[in-house]
C-alpha cells in the first residue's frame, strides 16, 4: 500500500486572494509599521537634532522605543481576551498614530522621545497581534504562509526604515516622515473591522503580570543602555545585569501563576522553550546589519548609501527565503530546515568575517553582498516554521494566543540584546576597525550556531517516545 503523501502546501494566491487579502494586509501591515520605525527615526535624528536640539538624548531614541515595544508585546494576549481582534487592533493602530503625531509635532527632544515611547507601545501591540490574531483570522492551513509574510515584514522594515528616513531627511522634512506613518496607521485602523473576525472576548479582566513586566522591562533597558555606554567594561557590565534580570524573570515565571509565557514553556519535556530559544538566536543575528554599514564605509571605502544597502542584504535574504521555505510541509523537511537555518546564518557570518580586509578591493567588497544574503537566508529557512510550532504548541485558545504573542516578545528582546552585544564587540576591537568587524562576525557566528543545538532539542522533544515493549499486553506482543 502506498503511504499517503503530505498535502500540497496552499499557494500564495490563496492567502492573497479576495477572501483573505484584507486580513493579510492588516496582519502584515501591523508588523511592518513597527519594524520600519525601529530604524526610521535613527535616519531622521541628525536632521531633527539640527532643528530642535537635544543631541545629548541621541542614544535614548532606540532605547525608549525598544523598551516600550517589548512591554507592549507582553500585554497582547490580555488585550485580545478583553477587546477581541478588532478592538485590540484598533487600539494598537490608534496608539501608534498618536505617538507618530506627537513625534511630528515635537518642539523639543524630550517630547520627541515621549512620542517614540508611545509609538513603541503601539508597535509592540501590533507586532504581537500579528502572530496572535492569525489563529482566528486565517485557517490553519495558511498559518505557515501567514507567519512567513509577517516575519518577512521585519526584514522589509529593516530595509525600508533607513531608506525612508534617509529620503525624508535628504529634503529636510523629518516631520513629514512621522506624518506619513500616522496616515498609514489611520488607513489600516479604518479597514480593520471589515477584514478581521472579532475574535473571542472575555468579560473577566485578567490581571497584569506586573513582576514579569518589571523584570523584562529592566532587562531590556539595561541591555539597550549597554549598547551606548562608554567603555567595554561598562557595556559588558550592562549585558551581565540584563542577563541576570532575564534569569530572575524565568525563575519567577516558573513558579508563578501570573505569567507572560504559556505554562507549557516551563514544563519538563516541552519543546516550546527550545523553540523560543531558537527563534531568539535567529533574531539575535539580525543585529549584525546595524554595523555592516560601518564596516562597509571604514574597510570597503563605500559611500554611506551603498554601505546602507549592503547592510540590508541580511534582511533581504531573510524576507525572500522564507517566502519560499514556507512551502515545506513534510515533518522531516521542516525539522531539517529549523536546524539548517541557524547553521547557515552562522556560516554566513563566519565567511563574512574571513573576507574582511583593510582597504578591501572592490571585487572583494562585492562578494560581501551574496554572503550576507546567505546569512539572512538562514533566518528565512527556519523562522516561519518555528513560529507555527510555537502557535501549535497547545490546544487551549488562551494559552495559544499567549504562545503566539510571545514570538514578538522574543524577537524584539533578542534584537535589543544582539545590538548591545555587537556594540561591546565593536568596542573590544577598537581602535582597529578590522578587529572590530572580525570580533562581531566571529562572535555572532558562534552564538547563532547554538541555535542548531536548541532546534535539535526542540525536534527531539516534539517526537512521541516509543512505547516500552514491556508495557505491551500479551495480545500486543509478537510471537
Amino acid at each position: 500500500m502506498i503511504p499517503d503523501s503530505p498535502p500540497a502546501p496552499p499557494s500564495w494566491r490563496e492567502l492573497l486572494g479576495p477572501e483573505h487579502l484584507g486580513a493579510a494586509i492588516v496582519l502584515a501591515g501591523g508588523v511592518l509599521v513597527g519594524a520600519v520605525n525601529i530604524y526610521l527615526a535613527s535616519s531622521l535624528l541628525p536632521t531633527a537634532v539640527a532643528d530642535i536640539g537635544g543631541a545629548g538624548f541621541y542614544a535614548w531614541n532606540m532605547t525608549i522605543y525598544l523598551v516600550a515595544m517589548v512591554i507592549a508585546t507582553m500585554l497582547v494576549s490580555r488585550l485580545l481576551a478583553r477587546w477581541g481582534n478588532v478592538g485590540a487592533y484598533r487600539l494598537g493602530f490608534a496608539v501608534f498614530l498618536a505617538g507618530s503625531l506627537a513625534c511630528a509635532a515635537s518642539p523639543a527632544m524630550p517630547v520627541l522621545l515621549a512620542g517614540r515611547g508611545v509609538q513603541g507601545l503601539g508597535a509592540g501591540v501590533l507586532s504581537g497581534l500579528g502572530f496572535a490574531a492569525i489563529r482566528s483570522a486565517l485557517p490553519r492551513r495558511l498559518w505557515t504562509r501567514g507567519n512567513a509574510l509577517m516575519s518577512a515584514m521585519y526584514g522589509v522594515g529593516n530595509f525600508v526604515g533607513p531608506a525612508l528616513g534617509g529620503l525624508f531627511a535628504q529634503f529636510g522634512s523629518w516631520r513629514l516622515a512621522f506624518v506619513a506613518m500616522a496616515v498609514i496607521a489611520a488607513a489600516c485602523c479604518a479597514v480593520v473591522p471589515r477584514v478581521l473576525p472579532r475574535g473571542e472576548r472575555s468579560d473577566a479582566r485578567a490581571p497584569v503580570p506586573a513582576v514579569s513586566l518589571l523584570l523584562v522591562t529592566a532587562a531590556t533597558a539595561a541591555v539597550s543602555l549597554a549598547g551606548v555606554l562608554p567603555g567595554t567594561i561598562a557595556m559588558a557590565g550592562g549585558i551581565v545585569v540584563a542577563l541576570l534580570l532575564v534569569a530572575a524573570f524565568v525563575a519567577y515565571e516558573r513558579r508563578s501563576e501570573l505569567r507572560v509565557f504559556p505554562r507549557t514553556t516551563y514544563q519538563a519535556g516541552s519543546p516550546l522553550k527550545w523553540i523560543y530559544l531558537t527563534l531568539g538566536l535567529l533574531a539575535f543575528g539580525v543585529a549584525v546589519e546595524s554595523f555592516v554599514p560601518l564596516f562597509g564605509q571604514q574597510l570597503g571605502g563605500l559611500p554611506p548609501l551603498a554601505a546602507g544597502l549592503f547592510g540590508a542584504a541580511i534582511s533581504l535574504g531573510w524576507s525572500l527565503t522564507q517566502l519560499g521555505s514556507s512551502s515545506a510541509t513534510r515533518e522531516r523537511t521542516v525539522g531539517r530546515l529549523r536546524i539548517i537555518g541557524p547553521l547557515l546564518l552562522a556560516a554566513g557570518f563566519l565567511l563574512q568575517g574571513l573576507l574582511q580586509r583593510e582597504d578591501a578591493p572592490i571585487w572583494l567588497v562585492l562578494i560581501w553582498v551574496p554572503v550576507l544574503f546567505i546569512a539572512g537566508s538562514g533566518i528565512g529557512l527556519a523562522y516561519p516554521h518555528l513560529s507555527v510550532a510555537a502557535m501549535s504548541s497547545t490546544q487551549d485558545p488562551e494559552e495559544g494566543r499567549r504562545a503566539a504573542a510571545a514570538i514578538a516578545t522574543v524577537t524584539s528582546l533578542s534584537i535589543a540584546f544582539g545590538t548591545a552585544v555587537a556594540g561591546v564587540l565593536v568596542n573590544l576591537g577598537d581602535p582597529s576597525m578590522l578587529d572590530s568587524a572580525r570580533y562581531v562576525l566571529f562572535g555572532f557566528a558562534i552564538i547563532c550556531a547554538i541555535g542548531a543545538i536548541t532546534a535539535r532539542a526542540a525536534d527531539r522533544s516534539s517526537r512521541p517516545e516509543p512505547a516500552d515493549p514491556a508495557d505491551r499486553t500479551p495480545l500486543q506482543q509478537g510471537p
